[in-house]
């Protein structure tokens, strides 16, 4: 809420703004003064300003005391314009206190009792509960009135402060543009007025806004800045940490989001900061390190907040911090009786309070209880979980089709899992956009890989290789997309989405202080229910699809397998699944679909990462050993890769072209090393989908041919100058003209891009994955701004072709990220690659393209005219080709 009014005829009417922006220094100064019988006009002051601290620490009931004190001295000092002032506040912690038919009733007498600048600031303030409860429309004529009483008065930091909350009202409505105009004003308003510290408030809402419409580089602008400005000022604010950590979380960067929250917290404990924004941004440190699969430290973390919660009586938030703790307890792997039991009394608060978060808890409750055997209980608390599948929210129906399925599982009735499984994801798929908040993205990514999981078991225990593959794709199809960076074009869907964000954001605040919810959550289902038909209707990045196919492809995700496999002829695709941590190789060929058992996951990952390891140390000289040890050392690692990779489907390759699709982690295999492999042209797709789709894609018949030569190359970007002139009119771009604006405008719809220039893959941060060319970095977010992709690229020096799995197997990266966005094909390496021996691969690989050669076809016979030594036979090996070559 608003700071409330400042009364200048007393030199104790600062106590009021103090409440808010330093509340422990006022709440001593206000009892200092309370302990000196001051005068009831002073004394109503001092009351009210102590009111205020305790309602924003939590401490309802003595607010409302307080408050109730402090109205009963304006009136006696015969201050009506005080009294009316201490009764708008007063309305608020009733409201806050779940009081709200006297809460309402105390800001509507205030309303009637105030005249002038008090009266608009009197109707920001009961517009501001009016939009807690979801009463939108009546606060946004509060609001209006409020922003007109002021702006004629010459009020202009209370009316900047009407104007950042009807924006809000204006986002949860879906007036965007209305939100971002009363944004701007605002913070015009608080500079004009030296307001330092509500204009940095300002742009956090800025942030906010951008975060709702999905714009995550601009949300991430608004929050540096507000983050500069709060340092300048000495006062950082923990609201912003926990809004910063949620659009990391939504930009797929859990571990930067555990840092940011891990530095709020070191920062508001020097300061002695407040224990309600501690335990907050607890809360907000567990669900980080769950997302980053640190469950240890999501466990401590959770463990601290419920205890925190706990002592300052916020039952609704303890309950919450409780069920992230046993959450955290079996991601450590603890299922033990103590913690079934710990879950259950969680279930029953969640219950208690009408938590949304309700079939969660039973869900967990229910898989420790299958996992210590007890079917009976287990089956009772998945029941229950599973009531909510048909109603409600998204993530609670995905969660309780998720219980649905462990619970048909344990019961063997394979029919019942299978619709479970299938009726679960369709869920994630037609609410993946409209989910309010990263932590439920999060969450329900979870849910969807676990319900692909099932069917996975499923098929694989009736030894059917086709439903397996089906399955696997159906996961696939869901997880694999780049989560998107920028707001969609549909401007009705939108404001939508932007909406249902708010409300979400919104209701949590509401349960948070035990409001009336019952109107928010009729506008969210009402809200979703409109976003999910126009997003069904809505066309895809691929502009050339009709509404059909893109309702189609909303409606049925996954792969055609008929059509798979008519595409692959007698070519072969491999896709490798992992169950439970081994290996299957689904050997997809000649009509039809055959299944392999290959090694463990874990210790294809450890030899994936040796293989890596031995390619850089030869390619740069980083070894005792000579190169001649080194290339035998690989050969010995590369029949090892091929063992625990493929198994006996080593042996069913044919003899033509093979297209792999490995999971998240198996990405950055070095494929030529296996021996099967070498002599082959050989492509690496993230799906069988996308493989399909972007062999149904027609190359250009002309396009322009981009060559781009970035700074700090050994090889000061040779291959560049020696392929221009086997191109007619290449655009050609380096020595300063190779600037992102630049790349990008050459770059779309491009037939063949060649980009040679250092690149970092940022494990941590996928999404910050960058090309360097002249003017700073090439990211993800730039290439996210392209309108047609490139239909080819060569990434030829630097490690661009490696992707982190995150989540549930999602894909990011400067490679993947271009597959994603319709390019058919990339040739990049999946190690640091040595740039002066990349040259000559790089000019046989166009030599071979010139002549029609496809792009996987073209890598192999480069790799094989120019390995002529160990340096040379390793930067081959170290380059791949992904999507369909």
């Amino acid at each position: 809420m608003p700071a409330d009014p400042v009364p200048s005829s007393t030199a104790t009417a600062e106590l009021l703004p103090l409440a808010l922006s330093r509340p422990h220094e006022a709440l001593d100064r206000a009892r200092d003064l309370l302990a000196g019988d001051p005068p009831p006009l002073a004394a109503s002051m001092a009351r009210q300003a102590i009111g205020i601290v305790l309602r924003e620490f939590g401490d309802i009931d003595a607010a409302v005391a307080e408050l109730e004190a402090a109205g009963r001295l304006a009136h006696q000092a015969g201050c009506a314009e005080r009294e009316a002032d201490v009764q708008a506040t007063l309305g608020v912690a009733l409201a806050f206190a779940g009081r709200t038919t006297a809460g309402r009733a105390a800001l509507d007498a205030a309303v009637q009792r105030s005249t002038g600048p008090l009266n608009g600031r009197i109707l920001l303030r009961r517009g501001g509960v009016l939009l807690i409860l979801g009463h939108h429309h009546d606060a946004l004529a509060d609001l209006n009135n409020a922003v007109t009483a002021l702006r004629a008065a010459g009020d202009a930091i209370w009316e900047a402060r009407a104007r950042s909350e009807r924006a809000t009202c204006n986002l949860a409505l879906g007036s965007i543009t209305k939100a971002a105009t009363d944004l701007a004003r605002a913070e015009e308003l608080f500079n004009a007025t030296g307001q330092e510290l509500e204009s940095a408030d300002a742009i956090v809402h800025r942030g906010v806004l951008a975060l709702r419409i999905g714009d995550l580089p601009a949300a991430l602008l608004c929050f540096d800045q507000a983050a500069e400005r709060f340092d300048r000022l000495g006062t950082p604010d923990p609201s912003l940490s926990i809004e910063r950590c949620a659009a990391l979380l939504a930009a797929g960067l859990p571990q930067d989001a555990l840092t940011e929250a891990h530095t709020a917290l070191d920062r508001l404990d020097r300061i002695h900061g407040q224990p309600v924004k501690k335990a907050e941004l607890l809360l907000t440190a567990a669900n980080c390190a769950l997302a980053a699969r640190r469950p240890a430290d999501a466990l401590g973390h959770a463990a601290d907040a419920t205890d925190l919660f706990g002592r300052q009586h916020r039952h609704w938030w303890r309950a919450h911090a409780r069920l992230v703790k046993v959450r955290a307890q079996l991601a450590t792997g603890t299922t033990d009786a103590a913690l079934l039991r710990e879950a259950e009394e969680c279930a029953r608060e969640l219950a208690a309070l009408s938590s949304p978060d309700l079939s969660l808890g039973h869900l967990i409750a229910g898989r420790l209880a299958l996992a210590l055997g007890d079917t009976a209980r287990a089956n009772g608390h998945l029941a229950t979980a599973a009531r909510g599948r048909r109603r409600g929210p998204a993530l609670s129906r995905a969660a309780a089709w998720l219980a649905e399925a462990l619970r048909a599982e344990a019961g063997h009735d394979s029919a019942r899992l299978m619709r479970a499984c299938r009726r679960g994801l369709r869920v994630l798929d037609q609410h993946r956009a409209t989910l309010g908040s990263s932590e439920l993205r999060a969450q329900a990514s979870a849910h969807g890989a676990e319900l692909a999981a099932l069917g996975q078991r499923h098929a694989l225990r009736l030894d059917r290789p086709r439903l397996l593959l089906s399955w696997s794709e159906r996961w696939r199809a869901t997880a694999l997309a780049v989560p998107a960076v920028r707001p969609p074009d549909d401007e009705r869907l939108q404001a939508e989405l932007a909406a249902i964000r708010a409300l979400t954001s919104r209701l949590a605040q509401a349960r948070a202080k035990g409001l009336p919810t019952a109107h928010l959550s009729a506008e969210q289902l009402r809200l979703e229910r409109a976003a999910r038909a126009r997003a069904l209707h809505a066309h895809g990045h691929d502009h050339r699809h009709h509404h059909a196919h893109a309702h189609e492809d909303a409606a049925a995700p996954g792969v055609d397998i008929d059509a798979l496999l008519d595409e692959v002829a007698d070519d072969r695709l491999l896709e490798l699944v992992d169950v439970d941590g081994h290996l299957h190789v689904l050997v997809c060929g000649s009509g039809t679909v055959r299944r392999h058992r290959a090694g463990r996951t874990e210790e294809a990952a450890r030899h994936v990462d040796l293989a890596r390891f031995s390619l850089s140390r030869l390619a740069h000289g980083r070894s005792t050993l000579s190169p001649a040890e080194l290339l035998a050392q690989l050969e010995t690692i590369g029949h090892t890769l091929q063992r625990v990779l493929l198994g006996d489907a080593a042996q069913h390759l044919g003899d033509r072209h093979v297209a792999i699709v490995p999971p998240g982690r198996l990405h950055a295999v070095p494929w030529a090393l296996l021996p099967s492999l070498r002599h082959r042209a050989v492509s690496v797709a993230p799906s069988a989908r996308s493989w399909l789709r972007a062999r149904r894609t027609s190359a250009p018949a002309h396009g322009r041919v981009v060559l781009v030569r970035g700074p700090g190359l050994a090889s000061q970007g040779a291959e560049v100058r020696e392929v221009t002139a086997g191109y007619a009119a290449p655009v050609v771009l380096g020595e300063g003209s190779a600037t992102v604006g630049r790349i990008l405008r050459a770059m779309d719809g491009a037939r063949l891009t060649h980009v040679a220039a250092h690149g970092t893959f940022r494990a941590d941060s996928p999404l910050f994955s960058a090309l360097r060319v002249d003017d700073g970095p090439l990211t993800v977010y730039d290439l996210e701004r392209l309108t047609r992709a490139p239909h080819q690229v060569i990434l030829s020096s630097c490690d661009s072709g490696l992707t982190a799995a995150t989540g549930a197997d999602e894909l990011l990266g400067l490679a993947s990220s271009l597959i994603q966005l319709g390019t058919t094909a990339i040739v990049a390496g999946v190690v640091l690659v040595n740039d002066l021996a990349a040259v000559p691969l790089m000019v046989a690989l166009h030599r071979r393209l010139r002549t029609g050669a496809g792009l996987a076809t073209a890598l192999r016979d480069a790799r094989l005219d120019t390995a002529g030594d160990p340096v040379a036979t390793a930067t081959g090996w170290s380059f791949t080709c992904l999507g369909a070559g």
